[in-house]
């Protein structure tokens, strides 16, 4: 395994409407903050209004999921009530650079949702960014190099401030653009802060505790490609599994599966487009209490012929989502 990149840090949910995906996600049995928003006043002495892009998160100790929303041109009314605005702060000199990177996400969040609603960011955990930024420019995969930023955290004791470090990778084909390739956006994190992350809210009704595995779909016909181009990635190889290609993930997977057999896989499934990121899945500590809540709360469910338990993509904004048996995860 790549001593730089080893494992999953979080995938992020797309959706038109944060209001709906909330409601959506605590039926599920997650447990989720109120989201945040950056918020700017349109005039001088005007109350800060809400714009750019908006997120909030399901927590396990390690990882996360991510509900990610735009906030289109006047679209305040879509705001939750329960939303937390956090106003802009920065030098005179500063700010007009702080608008426009917030101002860049909201549009790359609207161009994914143009695409379709769903998974369209995917980033793996790093204990030595660094490191893993100069393999990566080794090996002539084009990244955008670390970056830092600084962000508002919800945690039990308040709004706390988190410093994050990451890189993007950038596509072979110019016409994807810098940050992403074909299938989203792909990227670095440096390892959580355990001390921050151990603050956030943890536990979650459906007895959800890690994000181990990643579904993606691609065309039959790229599939090696793809898989040479993620092997380079995370400098370590996949290995077939019936018809998909899996990279193991210290105890989760990152698994890539042909357009043609995604049905089979996940039975009923189909993918919105490809090559796209279209499940996750989670582990739960007690998978026949987690399919009870589901089913005591509207959903049908799947079953995989490993066991798992899923809900269709069609009930769940664009993303299906997987349970897994904890016994079931490999550690």
């Amino acid at each position: 395994m790549s001593h730089d990149m080893g494992r999953l840090h979080h995938v992020d949910h797309v959706v038109h409407d944060m209001g709906e995906a909330l409601d959506l996600y605590r039926r599920l049995g997650f447990t989720l903050a109120p989201p945040t928003y950056p918020a700017m006043a349109p005039s001088e002495g005007a109350a800060p209004e809400p714009f750019g892009a908006a997120n909030t998160h399901a927590d396990f100790p390690r990882t996360f999921v991510e509900l990610v929303t735009c906030v289109p041109q006047g679209g305040a009314a879509r705001v939750p009530s329960e939303a937390k605005l956090v106003p802009l702060r920065a030098p005179a000199e500063l700010l007009p650079q702080l608008v426009e990177r917030i101002s860049r996400t909201s549009a790359t969040i609207a161009a994914s949702l143009e695409r379709f609603e769903g998974l369209h960011i995917l980033m793996f955990s790093s204990p030595d960014i660094d490191d893993a930024a100069e393999r990566l420019s080794a090996a002539r995969v084009a990244h955008g190099g670390v970056n830092t930023v600084h962000r508002a955290v919800e945690t039990a004791d308040g709004t706390r401030t988190e410093s994050v470090r990451y890189l993007e990778i950038d596509s072979p084909e110019p016409a994807v653009g810098p940050g992403a390739v074909a299938e989203g956006r792909v990227g670095v994190v440096a390892d959580l802060d355990p001390l921050v992350q151990a603050a956030r809210q943890l536990d979650h009704p459906n007895g959800a505790f890690d994000l181990v595995e990643v579904v993606t779909c691609v065309a039959e016909a790229d599939l090696d490609a793809t898989e040479a181009r993620y092997q380079e990635y995370l400098g370590i190889p996949a290995q077939a599994d019936g018809p998909t290609r899996v990279f193991d993930l210290d105890g989760a997977r990152l698994t890539f599966v042909p357009d043609s057999q995604l049905s089979t896989l996940l039975p009923g499934e189909h993918a919105s487009a490809v090559p796209a990121f279209v499940a996750y899945a989670v582990a739960v500590r007690d998978l026949a209490a987690t399919r009870k809540r589901l089913h005591d709360n509207g959903f049908s469910v799947g079953r995989t012929d490993s066991g798992d338990i899923f809900v269709p993509a069609a009930s769940a904004l664009g993303a299906t989502i997987i349970f897994r048996e904890a016994s079931q995860v490999r550690r």
